[in-house]
């Protein structure tokens, strides 16, 4: 067992560096053996138990006797140096204190130190108590610091609640808002330094910095919620009515302090949204799908559907564009695999994508894209266009919902359809949810080969089932056989993602498509995620395997000149 709990950086460098000395938990070194051996006695004893003095010499002070003095000596340090205690004594008078128990300790138990050992003790309990009395010291001034925060949160909020009605009296909000906002900040700025000597409202200049921010981002950008926007470490936002709003930061949800006014405030949110895109959304449309200028998707749906409130998911887009080889160094996928979905993408397989709400579809799927020839014409297809694609040659199609009369309307399945007549080398669905998985699959059985699409499943096996069903909802009566048989000829290859419970996404498994045996579409494994336990911090340790089976789309692979190195990566 070691003794200590923390780095400490007492221990001198030089002794760090000396060959045979590991170091525990805490940094101190211990003495490491060529051979395991077992615990030294603290005290001398004769085979006899009598306690002759011809017994046992004394415990020579290996690295586990020290760890035993340490267990012993760790209560005795503490009960002699309650907390405070040390603060009233000088460095030089607390190692002087130490060094004597030690010492004492060690005669009355008979344990032989040498002068390294005994001093490492003593660098070891001098530093814990020194931590300890400045981490007392820290812990008010961190209370008082977020205390400070918080008031100075409060102070600015009130102050724009006081000065937002009369600041909007001075400004012409039409020529306000086609002011570059650079010019608009240093004018309103000016205003505002005006109504608060009239208000007699005192703001030091940070603070009237960000008062002058948070008027601008409500007059022309989303109000309380542009500071998560520029958070790039957060990925989605999560509005559950004025009150209260989650955010997801790396992979884990967590409620923030942002809030809005009040409800009116935050449907005009809502309205701005969805009104930059030309769409609307009121008690006769209570649901929509847009997009932000950026290309972040958003879901908006309000009352009476949603019951406390407007309700706003934002998925952010991503600033740092994702590949595969930045996906390995995430620990999403391993090299094997990456080189695999390479030569998929390049042989222009059809590639589905699967997997649940957030597991990452969207982010595989711009990621295989960037592999598509610069000189192919891929057409797009979204309901909220955020396809990141990098080829020149792209045609993005998005959907329309209807107008006020319910008329107007554009699906997907429409837009599929159309795509066909636009001489597409590849078609890419952002994600099938309906009918148009038929034209889909008609799509890539007609000489759109390479195309891709998302949709939701928990497994290979159940995304064939779920793009069976979809292709049922299409109003075609179509045997269920014949239906099997046009996905088997269709989809060659399935890549399903998940995000798992420590926040991570990873690529589960890779499965391609054989072919029919009988009524059943038959698939093979070619990669699969297995799950090995979790470490200290909470992560999941696994490792991504190899099947080893002989990829069945080897042929078109040999087609691209890329058969030898699928069956190196295989």
């Amino acid at each position: 067992m070691s003794f200590g709990r923390r780095q400490l950086p007492g221990i001198s460098p030089d002794l760090q560096r000396k060959p045979g000395f590991g170091f525990g938990r805490s940094g101190v070194p211990r003495l490491e053996s060529a051979a395991p051996s077992a615990p030294a006695p603290l005290t001398n004893t004769s085979p006899s138990g009598s306690g002759s003095e011809a017994a046992t010499p004394p415990a020579s002070a290996n690295g586990v006797s020290v760890d035993r003095m340490f267990e012993i000596l760790d209560p005795i340090i503490k009960k002699t140096f309650p907390p405070g205690d040390s603060r009233r004594k000088s460095t030089a008078e607390l190692s002087s204190e130490i060094d004597n128990i030690i010492r004492e300790q060690t005669r009355q138990l008979n344990v032989q130190l040498n002068e390294l050992e005994r001093r490492d003790l003593l660098t070891v309990f001098l530093n814990d108590l020194l931590t300890k009395e400045e981490e007392e010291q820290a812990t008010p001034s961190k209370g008082k610091a977020r205390a400070k925060q918080s008031t100075s949160k409060e102070t600015i909020s009130e102050a724009k609640n006081k000065l937002q009605p009369l600041l909007m009296e001075h400004i012409d909000a039409a020529a306000a808002s086609e002011m570059e906002r650079g010019e608009l900040a240093e004018q309103i700025s000016e205003i505002v330094s005006e109504l608060m000597v009239q208000q007699k409202i005192n703001l030091n200049l940070k603070e009237q910095r960000d008062l002058v921010t948070m008027l601008l981002n409500d007059m022309l950008g989303l109000g309380p919620l542009e500071p998560l926007l520029q958070d790039e470490a957060i990925t989605d936002i999560m509005v559950n009515g004025p009150s209260q709003v989650y955010v997801e930061r790396g992979g884990r949800l967590e409620l923030t302090d942002v809030k809005f006014r009040d409800q009116s405030h935050l449907m005009n949110i809502c309205t701005r949204i969805v009104s930059a895109i030309g769409r609307r959304v009121d008690e006769s449309t209570p649901l929509c799908d847009a997009r932000l200028k950026d290309g972040s998707r958003v879901n908006i749906i309000i009352p009476p559907l949603a019951i406390d409130g407007a309700s706003i998911s934002i998925r952010k887009f991503a600033k740092r564009k994702i590949t595969l080889d930045r996906m390995i160094e995430s620990n999403s996928i391993s090299p094997q695999m990456s080189t695999v979905l390479k030569i998929a993408a390049a042989s222009r397989l059809n590639i589905l994508i699967s997997g649940g709400t957030g597991s990452g579809k969207t982010t595989m799927l711009n990621a295989l894209s960037r592999l598509i020839d610069p000189g192919e014409r891929v057409v797009t297809i979204e309901d909220a266009a955020e396809l990141q694609l990098q080829q020149p040659h792209v045609v993005r199609l998005e959907t329309r919902p209807p107008n006020l009369e319910g008329h107007g309307e554009i699906t997907m399945r429409d837009l599929v359809k159309n795509a066909l007549r636009m001489r597409p080398d590849r078609i890419i669905l952002g994600e099938v949810r309906g009918g148009e998985a038929l034209d889909v699959l008609q799509a890539m059985n007609t000489g759109h080969d390479g195309s891709m699409c998302t949709l939701h499943a928990n497994r290979p096996r159940e995304a064939l089932v779920r793009l069976e069903n979809m292709v049922s909802m299409g109003s075609v009566n179509l045997p269920t056989k014949a239906i099997r048989a046009q996905i088997a000829s269709a989809v060659d290859l399935i890549v399903q993602v998940s995000r798992m419970r420590d926040g991570v996404r990873r690529v589960q498994a890779v499965t391609e498509v054989v072919g029919m045996e009988g009524d059943v579409i038959t698939t093979q494994d070619l990669f699969v995620f297995e799950f090995e336990g979790e470490d200290d911090n909470g992560k999941l340790r696994g490792k991504f395997r190899s099947t080893g089976v002989r990829p069945h789309f080897l042929p078109k692979a040999e087609y691209f000149g890329l058969q030898r190195a699928l069956l190196e990566a295989m």
